[in-house]
């Protein structure tokens, strides 16, 4: 399956694959004719191949916060979440290398209640200060247990798009599908303090499956 945010840069892949290996096959008379196509091949794969979209099992439990990216855990601390939480709180960072897939589910079910995209720089997304000066979308969402969760998506060096379609005031699921990070990227987690945490720095997660925290209400 293939995500489809994905669908336009797959076909302008493809589009200029196609443009490019017609040239090499029609006007080029020696070796680098096979090397160019070949090259194209293999981009057009890559593309592809980044832009899937496998189902996943969304494991039962209300009280599970479900891991909203692939990738490796980064950074668990303890910060002060001004933004959403507005208290002590733990952070958890998710880096996705260009090899994860980068559709983003949501952590939790409940009321989206806060959405604030911020334009920034292209820092390493395994940096720390990248959730602060980075490319980022934050969302804030009201657990049916009244605890509030904070997560956002947070570009890289490679990563130049983040893409969401949710809004505030919709209703949660957790598990489900609500956007993408392209080439690379990072999402943080933060939860507040009646949270345990499963997870720790060097883990691995699968967006919409692995359980990165249990609620306490």
């Amino acid at each position: 399956m293939i995500a489809r945010d994905g669908y336009s840069t797959i076909a302008f892949v493809l589009l200029v694959s196609v443009l490019v290996c017609g040239f090499a096959f029609y006007f080029l008379d020696h070796w680098f004719r096979y090397v160019l196509i070949l090259a194209m091949v293999v981009l057009t794969g890559l593309t592809i191949f980044f832009f899937r979209d496998p189902d996943r099992n969304i494991p039962d439990g209300n009280e599970l916060i479900i891991s909203p990216a692939d990738g490796k855990v980064v950074f668990v601390k303890e910060i002060e979440e001004p933004v959403y939480i507005k208290g002590k709180a733990t952070q958890i960072s998710i880096f996705l290398s260009p090899l994860n897939v980068h559709v983003n589910r949501n952590p939790v079910s409940g009321l989206l209640e806060y959405v604030k995209y911020h334009p920034g720089e292209y820092l390493m997304a395994w940096t720390e200060h990248a959730s602060e000066l980075n490319e980022r979308a934050d969302f804030g969402v009201l657990h049916p247990s009244n605890t509030k969760i904070f997560f956002r998506q947070i570009t890289g060096f490679l990563a130049r798009r983040i893409v969401y379609n949710i809004k505030e005031g919709d209703e949660l699921k957790a598990g489900e599908r609500f956007g993408i990070m392209k080439f690379g990227s990072r999402m943080d987690i933060v939860v507040p303090e009646n949270v345990d945490i499963k997870v720790e720095p060097g883990d691995k997660t699968v967006a919409g499956e692995s359980v990165i925290g249990v609620i306490n209400a």
